[in-house]
C-alpha cells in the first residue's frame, strides 16, 4: 500500500491513473531486425502525456525519443507508425504532424497541409500519407510535394478513414495502406450523408450549440463504405465487389502478394476475403458462413510469406486459428487474436480456460507452442528473433526476450492499487458458470450473512472472471470491503468459452444473462450456507452490465431488491447496426427480438429502488436512453433515482467525478438494502 493512502482512496486513485494505464508501457513496436523496441509510456503513474521511448535490446538502455512536453503539447502521443525497417516513427500531436528518427534520437516537425488524423509512414520511409478535414494526402518526410490524393465531394464524406461501426466493433480503426513499394495507397472512401444524424446537447450550457453526430441505428443505413487503389502518379481505381450484397468492409490491407480485404453482409453470417487484383477487380480467396454470425477476430485475414491465408473458423465449439483453410489448432483451444505474421509463423492469442489467455506460435511442420507461463491475461509482438510479452495479471509485467539473452523488463511507473483484489474464482452450477467471490478483507466464518452485491458485465465481448486482475476487480474488492459479499458471473454469451456459448443468446440479449445471474447467485448461496443474506441482494453494471442491472430489478423484484444502472442501454433500436444486428438480426424482420430486451415498456413493473446514471456527453450509449426510460418509470408512477454527470462520456474521467459517483452508489445500495 503507497503510504499515506487507505482503501477509501479507491475511487479517485482510479481516476487519477486512469485505471492504472499512466506510466505502464503499451503499444511495442520491435524494429526489423529486432534490435529496438518502440513503445509508449508516460513518465509517471499520475501524468497523461504519454511519451516515445526505445529500448536497445542488446544493452537494455532506455532511451527518451519524443517528449510531447518539450514540443510544446498539453496533449500526449496516443499512436505511432513506423516505416519497414522500424527506424522512422510518425505521430500526431495536437494535429501537427512529427517524424522521429529512432537512431539519431531525433524528434522535428514536418509541415502539413492542416489538422493530422492517422498518419503512416510508407515501408521505405520515404512519404507520409495523412488525413487532414477529410482528404487523404501524401508528402514526403522532408514536408516537400504535399499533394492531395482524394478531397472529399461532399459534406460527410472522407477518405483514409474508418466509419463508426467498423472503429467501434469491426477492429478495423484505419483507413489507408501503403503498398510495399510505397507508389500507391488502398484508401477507403466513407459517405455518411445517409446516416442518421443525431445531436448531442450540453443541457448544462445551453449558449453552446448542439453537437451533430452521424450514427447509424440498428435497422437504418449505414455508412457507405467504398475501396479506392490511388497511385501517387495520379491513377485511381475503384475497388469492385457485391456491396449490394457485402456492405461491411470489415478488413483489408496490403501485403507482398498485394491488396486484399474483407466484406461482410448485412446480417453478418455470411464473409468474404477478396484478393484485390490491379484493375480493381477481386476474386474470392475464402468464404466463411455461419447460421447466426461469423465472429471477426482482431488480426484477420493475414498471409504469410508464401502467400498462405491465415483466418479463423468455428468448428463444433472451438473457434480454430486456419491456414489455407485448414485448422491447426487442437479441439478446445479457443482463439482469441492474431497478433502478426512472420515468414510461416503465426503469432496468436487463445485460451484453454477462459479465465486466462496465452501467447502461443504456429510454425509449419512443428505445430502450435504456447509462449506464456502462469496466470493472466498475455498478449505480445515478435518480429526479428526479439519478442515483447506483456502479462496483465496483479503482479503482471512487459519482458523482451531475445534468443541467448537475458530477459529484459520494460520498466513500468503505473501506481500501485492502494487495495488487493482476493476473488475466488469458481465454476458454479450445471453450467459450469465462471463466476468470482469477493468477501470483506478480514472476513471471518461464521461472521454472519452478509448483503449481496452483484457486480456483473455479463454480456458478449467482455469477461470479468480472469486471472488478469484489471481494474473493475479493485472496485469489486472495494465494495466487499464496504461490507458485501460480492458476486460476479460470467454467463451465456460471454467471450473464451467456444462457439456455442457465445451464440446461445442470438435472438434474446436478456433472458439467458439474467438467469445466469440468478443461477450464480443461488447456487453460492447452497454452496456457502449462512455467507449470503438473500433478503438484501443488490445488483450494480455500467454499459450492457447496466441494461442487465435495471433488467434484474424490473423482471425479478423476488431476488433483486435495489439496482444502479450506468449508462444502460434501455431500447435497443437506439444502438448501432453492426453490435444490435449481431445478436438480434434486422429490427424490421426481428421486431419480437428487440421487444424482448426493450427496458423501457416494462417500466410499470418497477417496484424496488432504482438508480440510473447517465453521462450527458455520452455518445456510445446516448443520453435518450437513460431519459426515456425515466420518463417511461414516471408515467407508470414508479419512483426512481436519475444522476446525470456533466461533461461526462460513456465512462467517467473527471478524479472528483469517479470518487463521487462511486460513494453515491455505495451510499444508495446501503440505503436502499438497509445495509
Amino acid at each position: 500500500m503507497v503510504p499515506g493512502m487507505t482503501t477509501d482512496s479507491l475511487p479517485r486513485q482510479l481516476a487519477r491513473t486512469r485505471r492504472f494505464t499512466l506510466g505502464a508501457p503499451v503499444l511495442p513496436t520491435v524494429s526489423a531486425d529486432g534490435a529496438t523496441v518502440l513503445f509508449l509510456r508516460s513518465r509517471g503513474g499520475t501524468d497523461p502525456l504519454g511519451c516515445l521511448w526505445a529500448l536497445d535490446t542488446a544493452s537494455g538502455a532506455e532511451r527518451l525519443i519524443a517528449d510531447p512536453a518539450a514540443l510544446g503539447s498539453s496533449t500526449g502521443i496516443a499512436a505511432y507508425a513506423t516505416d519497414a525497417a522500424g527506424s522512422l516513427a510518425v505521430f500526431a500531436l495536437g494535429g501537427a504532424l512529427w517524424l522521429a528518427d529512432v537512431s539519431a534520437g531525433t524528434v522535428r516537425a514536418v509541415p502539413a497541409a492542416g489538422p493530422s488524423e492517422d498518419p503512416r509512414l510508407d515501408p521505405a520511409g520515404r512519404r507520409i500519407a495523412y488525413v487532414s478535414g477529410g482528404a487523404l494526402r501524401v508528402t514526403a518526410v522532408d514536408g516537400t510535394d504535399d499533394r492531395v490524393l482524394a478531397e472529399p465531394e461532399a459534406e460527410d464524406v472522407a477518405y483514409g478513414l474508418a466509419e463508426y461501426v467498423a472503429a467501434e466493433e469491426m477492429y478495423r480503426d484505419r483507413g489507408h495502406w501503403w503498398s510495399p513499394d510505397g507508389t500507391a495507397l488502398l484508401v477507403t472512401r466513407m459517405d455518411e450523408r445517409a446516416v442518421t444524424r443525431w445531436f448531442l446537447a450540453d443541457p448544462t450550457d445551453p449558449q453552446h450549440p448542439p453537437r451533430a453526430i452521424r450514427y447509424p441505428l440498428a435497422g437504418t443505413a449505414n455508412a457507405e463504405v467504398t475501396l479506392w487503389l490511388l497511385h501517387l502518379d495520379g491513377r485511381r481505381t475503384e475497388v469492385r465487389w457485391d456491396r449490394a450484397a457485402f456492405e461491411y468492409l470489415t478488413a483489408a490491407g496490403w501485403d507482398g502478394h498485394g491488396p486484399y480485404a474483407a466484406v461482410q453482409s448485412r446480417d453478418q453470417r455470411t464473409v468474404r476475403t477478396l484478393a484485390v487484383e490491379p484493375d480493381g477487380a477481386t476474386r474470392v480467396l475464402a468464404e466463411q458462413r455461419d447460421e447466426h454470425w461469423v465472429e471477426l477476430l482482431p488480426g484477420l485475414p493475414a498471409r504469410t510469406a508464401g502467400g498462405a491465408l491465415v483466418d479463423s473458423a468455428d468448428v463444433g465449439d472451438t473457434r480454430h486459428l486456419t491456414v489455407d483453410g485448414e485448422p491447426v489448432t487442437p479441439a478446445g483451444l479457443q482463439l482469441r487474436a492474431v497478433l502478426g505474421v512472420e515468414e510461416e509463423g503465426v503469432l496468436f492469442t487463445a485460451s484453454e480456460d477462459p479465465a486466462e489467455t496465452h501467447l502461443w506460435t504456429y510454425t509449419p511442420g512443428v505445430g502450435v507452442r504456447r509462449l506464456s507461463d502462469g496466470p493472466g491475461l498475455h498478449t505480445g509482438v515478435r518480429r526479428g528473433g526479439t519478442l515483447v510479452l506483456t502479462t496483465r495479471s496483479p503482479d503482471g509485467c512487459t519482458t523482451v526476450l531475445r534468443e541467448g539473452a537475458a530477459p529484459l523488463p520494460l520498466a513500468s511507473h503505473a501506481e500501485p492499487p492502494v487495495l488487493t483484489a482476493r476473488p475466488e474464482l469458481l465454476r458454479l452450477g450445471p453450467l459450469g458458470l465462471r463466476a468470482a467471490l469477493y468477501l470483506p478483507s478480514g472476513h471471518r466464518p461464521g461472521d454472519g450473512p452478509l448483503p449481496v452485491l452483484l457486480d456483473p458485465y455479463g454480456g458478449p465481448a467482455m469477461q470479468r472472471v480472469t486471472t488478469g486482475g484489471q481494474w473493475f476487480g479493485l472496485v469489486s474488492q472495494w465494495f466487499a470491503d464496504q461490507g458485501f459479499a460480492v458476486l460476479v458471473v460470467d454467463g451465456r454469451g460471454t467471450p473464451g468459452r467456444g462457439p456455442r456459448w457465445e451464440k446461445s443468446i442470438y435472438g434474446d440479449k436478456a433472458g439467458p444473462a439474467l438467469e445466469d445471474q440468478i443461477s450464480g447467485l443461488h447456487e453460492i448461496a447452497r454452496l456457502r450456507p449462512g455467507l449470503l443474506d438473500l433478503g438484501r441482494v443488490g445488483i450494480r453494471g455500467w454499459s450492457y452490465g447496466g441494461f442487465l442491472a435495471a433488467l434484474a430489478v424490473l423482471r425479478r423484484p423476488d431476488i433483486f431488491h435495489a439496482a444502479s444502472a450506468g449508462a444502460a442501454p434501455t431500447d435497443h433500436r437506439l444502438y448501432d447496426t453492426h453490435w444490435q444486428e449481431r445478436f438480434l438480426g434486422h429490427p424490421d424482420e426481428h421486431p419480437e427480438h428487440y421487444d424482448s430486451c426493450d427496458l423501457i415498456t416494462e417500466a410499470p413493473k418497477l417496484t424496488r429502488p432504482l438508480l440510473l446514471i447517465q453521462g450527458l456527453a455520452d455518445d456510445n450509449v446516448y443520453p435518450v436512453h437513460t431519459l426515456r426510460l425515466s420518463a417511461a418509470l414516471l408515467a407508470a408512477g414508479r419512483p426512481h433515482e436519475v444522476l446525470p454527470l456533466r461533461g461526462t462520456g460513456h465512462r467517467p474521467t473527471d478524479e472528483a467525478t469517479v470518487e463521487n459517483l462511486l460513494q453515491h452508489e455505495l451510499g444508495f445500495l446501503k440505503r436502499s438494502l438497509g445495509v
